[in-house]
């Protein structure tokens, strides 16, 4: 019976690693790396710096055609109110795998003096992607494939709005809204609901002469199948001479009533800021009694500021970037 769970279990898990890698951009823990964008549209241009970030996630090590995630992105502020964006990414899961473009433009609305982090933004992401599927290393050919390599192309699109003020910050965004039919597993058009929602909330605070402390929450819920996962993220920064070194800790919890097991995973990350650059390393790791893999998650970001402005009288990192 156990053995009979695992088998259970490990198609569950992998399905829904698919159909991340069909839901366009998959979201990992990676936004806890300076890089809120990745997953929020309202968050481009929305601090007193460009940002680009360029990050590599490898999953189960020593497997062959693991998964493997590439992103790189860029946004910045454009006038007084405008903010645009865009990233590209990679995504590669065995034999199926997903190249786009996604490009973004936000509104962010100041409400109190113009040296306050009080401010209120909303931002859309329109993204091109291309999905592909390889069947030349099938052991036995799926009927349903009538071509060994063959890939389609769809639209999509990501709506979000934001709030800070001084420390605290929050973000809601409804991905896939926009998702063009495609045919590219048989010869019926699929119709997926894809939509998933994010809400995220945090406070960030303490003295910059000691620790600084990042506290958040980020909860998601996919329409379709009802699934439901909540981040418990935290972050600690300590600042030095010429730099700024800072860990932080995010624990996923599933909330879904399963009655085989809860989805669950332990994330650190370690990163430092010096000058306009920045670098970061994450290692996720899954917990529980039914493992579809024991390897860990591991993920590389580097990263660059350009153009910044003068930082704000008060703000999250998000907002205020630490070194200009």
């Amino acid at each position: 019976m156990k053995k009979i769970k695992i088998v259970i279990l490990g198609v569950l898990v992998f399905g829904g690693f698919l159909m991340n890698a069909q839901e366009t951009l998959p979201i990992y823990s990676d936004y806890l790396s300076d890089n809120v964008y990745l997953v929020h549209p309202a968050a481009a241009g929305i601090g007193n710096c460009g940002k680009v970030r360029l990050t590599h996630r490898s999953q189960w090590r020593g497997v062959e055609d693991a998964p493997q995630l590439q992103t790189l992105s860029i946004h910045t502020r454009v006038g007084e109110k405008g903010g645009i964006g865009g990233i590209i990414f990679n995504d590669k899961n065995g034999f199926h795998s997903q190249q786009g473009f996604l490009g973004t433009y936000a509104y962010h609305i100041n409400l109190g003096h113009l040296d306050d982090a009080n401010q209120l933004s909303f931002g859309m992401s329109v993204m091109v992607v291309q999905n592909s599927v390889d069947e030349s290393s099938f052991l036995i050919p799926d009927p349903t494939i009538t071509q060994i390599v063959q890939s389609r192309n769809y639209i999509n699109s990501d709506f979000g709005m934001a709030y800070h003020n001084r420390g605290f910050f929050s973000y809601f965004t409804a991905k896939n809204l926009l998702m063009s039919v495609r045919n590219l597993y048989s010869e019926r058009y699929e119709s997926l609901n894809l939509r998933r929602y994010l809400a995220t909330i945090g406070y960030f605070f303490g003295n910059e002469e000691s620790i600084q402390f990042e506290p958040s929450i980020m909860g998601q819920l996919i329409d379709a199948t009802g699934e439901k996962f909540v981040d418990f993220n935290i972050k600690a920064y300590k600042k030095f001479d010429q730099a700024q070194g800072w860990v932080g800790f995010s624990y996923r919890q599933g909330f879904d009533g399963n009655k085989i097991e809860e989805l669950r995973y332990f994330t650190p990350i370690i990163g430092v800021n010096f000058g306009k650059y920045m670098g970061s390393y994450t290692y996720a790791k899954q917990s529980g009694d039914y493992l579809f893999d024991d390897g860990g998650y591991h993920q590389i970001t580097l990263g660059m500021n350009f153009g910044c402005r003068e930082p704000r009288a008060a703000g999250c990192p998000n907002i205020n970037a630490a070194f200009n």
